[in-house]
């Protein structure tokens, strides 16, 4: 493969962003969702958000874990949505630092990308909510900062070392 053709390799990767929602306000999760995916497609990824169809959804100051009626928003429609963005991805993103409540659903998407050999990343500081065995050992690599995890992440994007 020539320089070229392993460049634009490198710029077709694509991911996903995992991590706690539950218990976090709608600004919270809106923001973070909004900026990381705008500094992940600035770096040139192609990238997949669970709040994808949500944005206008919310009667509620925190989100909550189920029971939505919108189409784009049962729980089945957001199961199987998550499941298949997962699926497309290179890449599993799954930020878990300063989580609130343990989010089965990052767990559920953490096997799903284990299961389909996917590259996972994870952020969370030590004695996170999430530390057990299982999350330790679905990840790749295991950050304990966002800053490195995010280095890290363009590093992948530009084929070179950080």
């Amino acid at each position: 493969m020539n320089e070229m053709n392993e460049l634009e390799l490198l710029k077709s990767l694509s991911i996903y962003l995992a991590g706690s929602i539950s218990g976090k306000t709608v600004e919270e999760v809106r923001d973070y969702f909004t900026n990381f995916t705008k500094m992940f497609s600035d770096m040139g990824y192609q990238v997949y958000s669970p709040m994808t169809g949500k944005g206008n959804l919310r009667v509620s100051k925190t989100y909550d874990p189920l029971g939505y009626t919108l189409p784009v928003a049962t729980d089945h429609a957001i199961f199987n949505r998550d499941r298949w963005m997962v699926g497309k991805a290179d890449i599993i993103f799954c930020n878990l630092f300063n989580s609130i409540h343990v989010s089965i659903g990052s767990m559920m998407e953490l096997a799903w990308a284990r299961e389909l050999r996917k590259h996972i990343i994870i952020v969370m500081e030590e004695r996170n909510i999430h530390e057990h065995a299982f999350v330790i050992e679905c990840a790749d690599i295991r950050f304990t900062d966002i800053d490195d995890a995010i280095s890290y992440v363009e590093s992948l994007i530009y084929g070179v070392q950080i």
